[in-house]
């Protein structure tokens, strides 16, 4: 990140019909981020219009409007926010709430322009409105998230979904995968390059010295020396004994029911982060202690992206009704720390 000027966050609309909209303008309101970052819209200036007359937001009137950048060209002056102001012919006919292929085609073509711009240093870093999966694949996209787009578009095979709160982290060795192939998908490599990664976005997020790593057990009572599984004592032990001698500060597998057993509601406890083996055995605890406080973080990408932990919320699209706390510190933890223009983690 540039020390004379603020950082230059790229910002993607996610689905037209969800809550993204709304929260984007609640961000653009926001003083705060004003005083803290430039923001870099990609969206639609009349969709924007509608979901502020339809949620009662009120559009900021001293952004800039834009047409979207067609290649390197000039970083436009001043300090203010911009609006890229893509094409979209649904943009006076999208439905709220609803699943519609034409705004899973439009939400891709934000990101993977955003994508495109940041990696030419347009912008330092990457923050995304949620997206739904299914109108994604009605669209002909066929990623499962934003993780796994994200790695297509950059060229990177396993970016690493890792989530913050003010308390802790967790990172996810398997992300969007059925649980009947995520024993399948673990390896040692694949188990410490989360640790890795969940330890140097502390790092990098947290600071406050050497973190202190949990790593999950994959099956009940750890395995229980392999009678209810092996991949503890095949894969995620060598992990951690690895990861041990890099000089890490790491423990387990711990028992997945009883390591969070004592957690307290409001964050804190024995690890400063936490390696989930799959989806729901890390957000689970996670989304209990930090739903509204909580950020998606990616890491391993030539920049690092966050968003919000949650999705679409298409009951509360256009409502004026959405809690945009998750959003906001999408934008804040970027903003608030140095490097996000470095190499991600």
């Amino acid at each position: 990140m540039r020390n004379d000027v603020p950082p230059r966050l790229a910002v993607t609309l996610g689905d037209p019909a969800g809550i993204g909209p709304e929260l984007v303008l609640r961000a653009l309101a926001d003083r705060d981020v004003a005083a803290a970052c430039r923001l870099f819209v990609y969206g639609n200036h009349k969709l924007l219009m509608r979901v502020a007359e339809a949620a009662r937001i009120p559009f900021v009137s001293d952004i800039t409007v834009l047409p979207p950048p067609l290649g390197m060209g000039e970083i436009p002056d001043g300090g203010g926010h911009i609006l890229y102001d893509f094409p979209f012919g649904a943009a006076g006919s999208v439905l709220p709430g609803q699943v519609q292929a034409a705004c899973g085609q439009q939400a891709y073509q934000w990101i993977e322009a955003a994508v495109r711009d940041t990696l030419a240093g347009r912008s330092d870093a990457l923050v995304t409105a949620p997206i739904c999966k299914e109108a994604l694949h009605l669209a002909g996209v066929p990623f499962p998230g934003h993780t796994e787009m994200l790695g297509h578009l950059t060229g990177v095979p396993d970016p690493c979904m890792v989530f913050h709160s003010p308390s802790w982290m967790m990172g996810l060795v398997t992300i969007h995968e059925a649980l009947a192939d995520v024993p399948r998908l673990l390896s040692v490599g694949r188990v410490l390059r989360t640790i890795r990664l969940t330890h140097e976005g502390c790092v990098r997020f947290r600071g406050g010295g050497a973190p202190r790593i949990g790593v999950l057990a994959l099956n009940p009572h750890a395995g229980e020396r392999g009678l209810f599984g092996t991949e503890e004592a095949r894969v995620i032990i060598p992990a951690i004994e690895q990861a041990r001698s890099e000089g890490l500060d790491v423990s387990g597998p711990l028992v997945p029911d009883t390591a969070f057993a004592f957690f307290p509601h409001e964050g804190g406890g024995a690890f400063d982060a936490y390696v989930a083996m799959y989806h729901d055995q890390g957000l689970i605890p996670f989304k209990m202690v930090a739903f509204d406080t909580g950020v998606n973080v990616t890491l391993g990408l030539p920049f690092v992206r966050t968003s919000p932990d949650h999705g679409t919320a298409f009951d509360l699209a256009w409502q004026g009704r959405a809690n945009a706390e998750s959003f906001l510190n999408a934008i804040r933890l970027l903003a608030n720390q140095s490097g996000a223009a470095a190499s991600a983690v």
